[in-house]
């Protein structure tokens, strides 16, 4: 049974300083007293926000387990200051990091969805550098997009797209998720080169399930495979899903995902 979400306004944190500066949405759902489940953080993708589906259902789940729960909005996003038209892979690592500085969870399984997964690999391993690493009790990717300025979206550029990075520093794309099309600017696909994480072997040190639909029409499922390749010393496990699309927000794609969570949450 779904239980109800709270209707009181999100907590905001201030990220950033100066002109930088920009204030974060989360929600932080706080453990039963007693339960030693690890905390759920939610990394959602591109121009999604914390009330999307998956994101709900994964508070909801955590609300019945008596686990903690952190969503938040990236600036640009939902219920997040800051502009979308300034947002990169670098900024939104950095409010990631912030918000998980924050709340500062003792344990923690990150469940990125898209992009999500790629702020998720990164934000892995800067807690990594940190000496924070065994914080991280799992990874779960749901249509993983590490990469997908580089490797999806420049070489497939039109020459009316790459005059219009040119000479706009954006281009627009029509998708089918909503009325506005997506946003791609030359600041986001600049710094997409430096936060790549495809380059070699990504360690993580810790359990990673990877769920791909193999009907995304967004994220080809071999760019998953792909993913696979450079996890070569982890416990990885990938769930292809011959019908899924790229949200996987059907009833039954939601029970996998809640059952990948609740494996690395086991742990």
């Amino acid at each position: 049974m779904s239980l109800p979400l709270s209707n009181t306004d999100p907590d905001m944190l201030e990220v950033g300083h100066g002109p930088e500066s920009r204030r974060i949405a989360m929600r932080v759902l706080k453990a039963k007293s007693g339960n030693s489940l690890p905390t759920l953080v939610w990394l959602g993708g591109y121009r999604s926000d914390m009330t999307g589906t998956k994101a709900v259902e994964l508070e909801r789940h955590a609300a019945a387990a008596g686990a903690a729960c952190i969503r938040f909005d990236y600036s640009g996003h939902g219920a997040s200051g800051g502009a979308f038209a300034d947002g990169t892979i670098s900024r939104w690592l950095e409010e990631s990091l912030a918000v998980i500085d924050h709340a500062a969870p003792e344990r923690m399984v990150l469940v990125g969805s898209s992009m999500g997964c790629w702020v998720a690999l990164r934000l892995i391993a800067e807690l990594r550098a940190r000496g924070q690493g065994e914080t991280v009790a799992g990874l779960v990717l749901i249509a993983p997009a590490p990469d997908f300025t580089s490797d999806l979206i420049e070489p497939n550029l039109s020459d009316a797209e790459r005059a219009s990075l040119s000479e706009r520093g954006y281009f627009e794309e029509p998708t089918p998720y909503g009325p506005d099309p997506n946003i791609f600017t030359a600041r986001l696909i600049e710094d997409g080169r430096q936060n790549r994480v495809l380059t070699g072997i990504i360690e993580t040190g810790c359990p990673v399930h990877i769920l791909q639909g193999m009907q995304d029409p967004d994220v080809p499922y071999a760019h998953a495979l792909k993913l696979m390749e450079h996890l070569p010393s982890d416990d990885v496990v990938m769930t292809l899903i011959r019908d899924g699309d790229h949200r996987l927000s059907r009833p039954e794609d939601i029970a996998r995902i809640l059952a990948a969570v609740d494996a690395m949450a086991a742990g």
